[in-house]
């Protein structure tokens, strides 16, 4: 029973990562956990603690690689804060759709104020997406290892 209960967290951590709406690799380390710490067991602690180290790492690849990637494009700090402020605010204005969509028109509207070319300005907003991109894709990557060593030890317990 526990398996299933986890095996059902897991997956909606796993669609966090995506729909970005949940911590996705925080909500997949608990689905594991439910199945892992029940047991007290090796196996269950041993799985937990390598979900656990998936997890962290996943965390900061998501932020070292793609921050990279935009400081060698030119595109400052400054303008993914406001990104990420209107992408809270079209959230909650268009559910769901409304975080990706803000984002980018905060992108643009920041980067519209710093480049004097609209062409620039979307140059740089395509960066943006782009590393966000890898980001998420970072961040399903991880989560998708730690449910494959939540299997494993399905499988061999």
């Amino acid at each position: 029973m526990t398996a299933v209960l986890a095996g059902v967290i897991i997956a909606v951590g796993l669609l966090g990562i995506v729909s970005l709406v949940l911590p996705g690799l925080v909500v997949v380390l608990a689905g594991v956990a439910v199945w892992a710490v029940p047991r007290g067991d090796a196996l269950g602690w041993w799985v937990l603690g390598i979900a656990g180290l998936l997890v962290v790492a996943g965390t900061v690849a998501k932020y070292l690689l793609p921050g990279r990637a935009l400081k060698e494009a030119g595109v400052p700090g400054r303008t993914l804060m406001l990104g990420v402020g209107l992408g809270v605010v079209g959230f909650f204005v268009i559910p769901v759709i409304g975080l990706f969509l803000g984002f980018v028109l905060g992108v643009w509207l920041a980067e519209l104020v710093r480049l004097p070319d609209r062409r620039q300005a979307w140059t740089s907003a395509r960066h943006a997406l782009r590393a966000v991109g890898y980001s998420m894709l970072i961040e399903l990557a991880a989560g998708l290892l730690a449910t494959t060593a939540w299997i494993v030890g399905l499988v061999v317990g």
